[in-house]
């Protein structure tokens, strides 16, 4: 070949590369919300100085990195106003900042945030949803596309469900104390195309999943199958614990789901709970027909008082009181049902509040709040393996995520184990970054990203 051959093909093969479309993190937990990717040659060792290919400082915000094209999205909050941040994917330089204003302040959970969900990305359009403000989208360069303000919520931890964008719609879940709903919204324009109640569903905020043409959104005691083009309920599958707060995953026919309400809710420790008519008999002792904290019948209900009397006005009715009764009748659980409905196995000791199971290589991960990891067979649920993840007390609000043959867990304090895929939770790294973790890694194209309590890293192997 001559040179100038040489030097022809070298530069098409370089074009072609420069145009080849890197692999997208495009929504919470990545594609589908599964927290998989088909990425190779991750590193298992990295931390603050070894294996940075860059780090860049950010407004304080819990939303995970969401990645499209050759960028990245995370929210924050700066000077009172709610953000959503562009960075440049290759080098982390933060490209654009966007703002609105925060239009009211919810009452939160110590380990929520007003910027708490993580962006949705559909091509070069992105959508932010922000609590205390509403949805909006923007283009790729920055560009305000539409707005809509929504709320207020009445959610006892504050809302911290993230959209999702199913062919020209935007999804949002509202989970809260009274007049739960689902909605869907024009990708174009951010105009309602339809909302449906979810009655039975309070004070979670699991993010849905799409499966063919429908939307898959767990609730309080059940989960239901909504129709992505009309809203309207096609199947649903009961026996669902009472408060949900993960995000499902699908492997093949079947989902994954689980949920934790309260220490009282596993099995073997559920408290019987009386009708109204008989508490109010009992212990409604001013004679007003409802129930104050000092009236409560039971230590659980005054202790959980605050998240009972769900308008906040001093006491309980009737119908706060029944919900809290079907709370108690619901168990804790790690369930597989096949799509469609139809309970397939259960599994129910050391079940996680907030991380969201994994389903990678025919193996459930699920690492709970004090650091259990449990493996069980994914067909099946027969329990591989449970133990401490490192062999140490941690405290775990992250979900883990799977590449490479390899499984990313990080702790609240900020060290990020790495396994080998497989039920015998094999330790490949321990790496610590020296700063809190609540947000969920993305794991694309090799680089693994990461947002602690202050920075966005990107770790590649070198």
């Amino acid at each position: 070949m001559r040179g100038s051959e040489f030097g022809t093909l070298l530069l098409t093969l370089l074009s072609a590369a420069s145009v080849c479309p890197a692999a997208d993190w495009p929504r919470f937990r990545g594609p589908n919300g599964a927290g998989v990717s088909e990425s190779g040659n991750l590193p298992a060792q990295f931390g603050p100085d070894r294996n940075v290919v860059w780090k860049t400082a950010l407004a304080p915000g819990l939303s995970s990195p969401v990645i499209g094209g050759n960028q990245i999205y995370v929210t924050g909050l700066e000077g009172g106003r709610l953000a959503t941040i562009a960075l440049s994917r290759d080098t982390g330089q933060i490209l654009w900042t966007r703002y609105v204003d925060r239009r009211r302040s919810e009452k939160l959970h110590k380990l929520n945030h007003p910027a708490s969900p993580s962006v949705a990305v559909e091509g070069d359009d992105l959508f932010s949803f922000f609590p205390d403000f509403g949805l909006v989208s923007y283009t790729k360069t920055g560009g305000e596309r539409w707005r809509l303000p929504l709320g207020p919520f009445t959610n006892s931890y504050g809302v911290g469900v993230s959209p999702v964008v199913a062919g020209n719609k935007v999804i949002l879940v509202i989970d809260q104390d009274r007049d739960s709903f689902i909605a869907a919204y024009d990708v174009g324009s951010g105009r309602p195309l339809w909302r449906t109640p979810r009655p039975k569903a309070v004070s979670g905020h699991s993010t849905p999943v799409i499966y063919k043409n429908w939307v898959i959104a767990p609730g309080s005691v059940q989960m239901n199958a909504y129709n992505l083009d009309t809203g309207k309920v096609e199947w649903t599958a009961d026996g669902l614990p009472s408060e949900m707060k993960s995000v499902p995953a699908i492997e093949g026919d079947l989902i994954y789901v689980h949920g934790f309400n309260t220490p009282e809710n596993d099995p073997g420790r559920l408290i019987a709970v009386p009708t109204f008519r008989e508490a109010l008999g009992t212990h409604d002792k001013d004679g007003n027909g409802k129930l104050s904290k000092e009236e409560a019948p039971t230590p659980h209900s005054a202790r959980l008082f605050e998240y009972l009397d769900t308008n906040h006005d001093g006491v309980m009715d009737e119908r706060e009181w029944e919900r809290y009764a079907d709370s108690m009748k619901a168990e804790n659980a790690m369930i597989a049902f096949r799509i469609g409905g139809g309970q397939v196995w259960k599994f129910q000791r050391s079940i996680p509040q907030l991380p969201s199971p994994l389903v990678y290589r025919g193996i459930v991960y699920m690492v709970n709040e004090g650091g259990i990891l449990t493996t069980l067979d994914a067909a099946t649920g027969k329990l591989h393996k449970q133990a401490r993840v490192r062999g140490e007390a941690d405290r775990y609000y992250a979900s883990p995520v799977a590449a490479d043959g390899k499984v990313y867990i990080a702790s609240h304090t900020g060290v990020v184990s790495v396994l080998k895929a497989g039920p015998d939770q094999e330790l490949l790294g321990v790496n610590p970054l020296e700063d809190e973790i609540l947000a969920t890694p993305a794991l694309v194209d090799g680089k693994v990203y990461i947002r602690t309590k202050s920075h966005l890293f990107c770790f590649g192997a070198r």
